[in-house]
C-alpha cells in the first residue's frame, strides 16, 4: 500500500487546503461521504476517474486520516 503522503495532498492553493487525492482536485472527504452513504468504491471510482483504485484503497486504510 502506498504511503498516505503519496496518496493525499493538502495545499492552501488547492481547494483552500482541503486534503485531496494527489494529482487531482477530488477531496478525500468525497470518498468517505460516498462510503458513508452506502455507495460502493466502484461507484466512487466511476464518478471520479482521476482517482486511482490504489489511492482510494490506501486512503480507506488509514485509520488516523484527518480529513
Amino acid at each position: 500500500m502506498p504511503p498516505i503522503s503519496s496518496v493525499v495532498h493538502s495545499d492552501p492553493d488547492i481547494l483552500g487546503g482541503t486534503p485531496v487525492f494527489v494529482g487531482t482536485r477530488v477531496p478525500v472527504r468525497t470518498l468517505l461521504d460516498y462510503l458513508a452513504a452506502g455507495d460502493s468504491l466502484e461507484e466512487f471510482l466511476d464518478h471520479f476517474p482521476t482517482v486511482s483504485r490504489a489511492h482510494a484503497i490506501a486512503a480507506m486504510g488509514q485509520d488516523r486520516l484527518a480529513i
